[in-house]
Parts: C-alpha cells; sequence; structure tokens
C-alpha cells in the first residue's frame, strides 16, 4: 500500500468532502422547494456549484487543519435558507426538510461504495487506486456527517427532526436549545462525549460499508493522516 503525502491526502480528500457538504444542503432545498418554499431555489442555491455553498471556515479551514493533525474530519457549508411559514405543513415539514441533509449523506454512501467496486472491476492501479482512496474518504466523510447531523440537538438535523416530533408545548422548549447548540456541539467535540455519543454506531457502519467496498481498513488509516 504506497503511503501518501500530505498533499496526496488533500487531493483525495477533497472531491468526496466537497460533495459530501454540498448535496447534504442541497437535499435541505429541494425538500423544501417539494414542499412549498421556493427561497433556496430563487437565491440560487439548488446547484451543484460548490462555490454556491462554500463557507471558508466549515468547508475548507476546519477540515483542512483536522486533516494535517489527523484523525477526526468534520466540516458544514452555507446553510440553505428556508423560510418555515412557506412549508405546507410547518410543523411536520421542518422535520422532512431536515431528514433529507443525512438521507442525501447515506445515498452518497451507497454510491462511493458503488464507486469502489467499479474501481476493482477496472483494476488498472493508475485509475483505480485513486477512486478507492476517493471512495474510502467519501464513505467515511458521509457517514460522519449524517450521524453528527442526526444528533438531537438544534440546529443540528436531529433538533429540527425531534421539534417536528415533539407536541407543540415541549417543541417550543426544546426549540430553545438552539441559541446554546453551537456553544454545545463545539464542546462535544471538543471533549470524548461526541466520541462515546457516536462512536460505536460510527465504527458499525464505517467497518460494513469498507467491507462492502471491498476497501481494506489501512487504506482509511493513511487517509486520516497522523493520528489515524
Amino acid at each position: 500500500m504506497e503511503q501518501l503525502t500530505t498533499v496526496g491526502r488533500f487531493a483525495v480528500w477533497a472531491l468526496p468532502v466537497i460533495f459530501a457538504i454540498t448535496l447534504h444542503e442541497v437535499a435541505h432545498g429541494w425538500i423544501a422547494k417539494l414542499l412549498g418554499d421556493k427561497t433556496a431555489d430563487r437565491l440560487g442555491r439548488l446547484t451543484l456549484n460548490p462555490l454556491k455553498h462554500v463557507d471558508p471556515v466549515g468547508t475548507i479551514i476546519l477540515p483542512g487543519v483536522m486533516l494535517v493533525l489527523g484523525g477526526f474530519i468534520f466540516g458544514w457549508a452555507k446553510p440553505v435558507p428556508v423560510d418555515w411559514g412557506k412549508l405546507h405543513k410547518p410543523k411536520r415539514d421542518i422535520g422532512l426538510v431536515a431528514l433529507a441533509g443525512p438521507l442525501a449523506n447515506l445515498l452518497m454512501v451507497v454510491c462511493w461504495i458503488l464507486i469502489s467496486k467499479l474501481a476493482h472491476v477496472i483494476g488498472d492501479r493508475y485509475y483505480s487506486l485513486p477512486m478507492i482512496y476517493m471512495a474510502a474518504a467519501g464513505i467515511y466523510i458521509n457517514l460522519m456527517l449524517m450521524l453528527i447531523n442526526l444528533v438531537p440537538l438544534p440546529p443540528l438535523d436531529g433538533g429540527r427532526i425531534m421539534t417536528s416530533l415533539l407536541p407543540d408545548k415541549w417543541a417550543y422548549r426544546y426549540g430553545q436549545l438552539e441559541q446554546y447548540g453551537l456553544v454545545i456541539l463545539l464542546i462535544l467535540i471538543a471533549t470524548p462525549a461526541l466520541s462515546m455519543l457516536l462512536g460505536g454506531p460510527m465504527n458499525l457502519l464505517l467497518n460494513q460499508s469498507l467491507l462492502y467496498a471491498g476497501i481494506p481498513y489501512g487504506i482509511l488509516y493513511q487517509l486520516m493522516g497522523p493520528g489515524g
């Protein structure tokens, strides 16, 4: 197995990270449009052009720093604007719009597994090896984004899904957590709490996905850098 340089790891991660974050946001806007709110479409956010979705910190700086340090990799894009009041049934539809993001990440996991299988069929290392490396990165980042966003903490998707399921009285109170959500999330990321919460599901899904894709776990260790 060839050893990747830092530049090589950046090259491998770039496309999977951009696609994972971009399609996650586009999915929110697309479902919102189907449910009555065309705000994202009107603002040109229902596009696969990553430049429309890039957040300098969340899409470039943070994932890059985490990649250099090794280990856990996370990021985000500019949130797609949704006018909840324009949705057909706001309380229900908030949950459906939120769920669209994690489902998009799950679909991308399947796509990366298929790309890896195609790479094995091609066989030529010049073409297949980069595809396999990117598939490993794509599987990892999409599973990570899916699971983190399903944490029931506003303003994460899981928090909005929870709000849509709770009775109105409790939904209102639960929604008040949103003003503290980012701080709570940063604390979870900076401490072992997030790993304790998501470690089991992540390892299970990651191991099974890599197995289906025919990707050795050692490739992922290489992609994670010094701390991997």
